[in-house]
């Protein structure tokens, strides 16, 4: 057996080709779907993100409203900055790039966004909304992996889907995506305190990792046929790089493709599907004001 691999970047593509003839439609209309991404100080990987997000509103046609602020910003001035983002009718959508400064409260800056700009679907509204199923702002990157698995056809109706963390980013709110009528899928959320983990594993129909460890999961911890989507980025030391590292997944992707049927490979995998499913959000913050949905 090997695995199909799923092909992340082509479907992320895709979404953003979506969201740009949507944006042309609306910018015809008058309306210039906008976004306000606010990065406080100068974490490689936070930068990285942004620089990415950047690039992707470039491309779906979208008005870009960064801020980059200096690591002293303190936390008043960043939520002077967000009082004043929503209320301003130009934007739509905010985010604020996480994680922020240790003098920072991140809860409190999270719950300061307006939800009816609240883009990540990290304020409480949002995730309420999620939880009852009513309309809101989806997670990008649990929202991602329901689009991979719908792309790739895999049936998630009576499917044993087991989610490995627990993460208010990731592993909570797609244990409750999976869980929800939409997806009809019986769910297991795995965490540090899992006995015996890989027996866990091994019953998963679909098995999602996402806990931020280098090849934790191995192909013996995979149900023969499984469907192994990878949430996982981590940087490892390879002199042989030009960077003297590379990105590996949460799965032990060799060995793993030999025993699924589905893996996505990391990168390439899930994530560029964040940035494409936080394009769809702005793209729906800006319908919803001006009373187009």
């Amino acid at each position: 057996m090997s695995a199909h691999v799923i092909d992340g970047f082509s479907v992320a593509a895709s979404v953003r080709a979506r969201v740009a003839d949507s944006v042309r439609s609306l910018k015809a209309q008058g309306i210039n779907p906008c976004l306000a991404v606010v990065l406080v100080g100068e974490d490689p990987a936070s930068v990285s993100y942004v620089t990415g997000k950047e690039k992707a509103l470039a491309e779906v046609g979208m008005i870009d409203k960064s801020y980059k602020l200096p690591v002293s910003t303190t936390e008043q001035e960043l939520l002077t900055l967000i009082q004043n983002l929503n209320a301003d009718p130009a934007v739509h959508g905010i985010l604020v790039q996480l994680p922020l400064p240790a003098h920072i409260n991140e809860a409190r800056i999270i719950m300061a966004i307006d939800p009816a700009k609240d883009v990540d679907g990290f304020h409480p509204v949002s995730v309420g909304n999620m939880v009852i199923e009513r309309p809101g702002f989806l997670p990008c990157t649990p929202h991602g992996v329901l689009v991979l698995l719908r792309e790739a056809e895999i049936r998630t109706d009576g499917a044993h889907a087991v989610v490995v963390g627990r993460s208010n980013i990731v592993g909570k709110p797609l244990a409750i995506l999976l869980a929800r009528k939409a997806c009809n899928a019986t769910v297991t959320i795995c965490h540090t305190g899992t006995r015996d983990l890989a027996s866990i594993t091994r019953q998963a129909d679909i098995l999602i990792a996402a806990v931020g460890k280098p090849k934790m999961i191995s192909a013996d911890m995979i149900k023969p046929g499984a469907a192994v989507i990878d949430v996982g980025v981590n940087r490892v030391e390879d002199p042989t790089a030009k960077k003297g590292y590379r990105l590996v997944g949460d799965v032990d992707f060799e060995p793993a493709c030999k025993v699924a049927s589905y893996i996505t490979p990391v990168p390439r995998g899930v994530g560029p599907m964040t940035i494409a499913m936080l394009m769809e959000n702005t793209l729906l913050a800006a319908v919803r004001f001006a009373g187009k949905e």
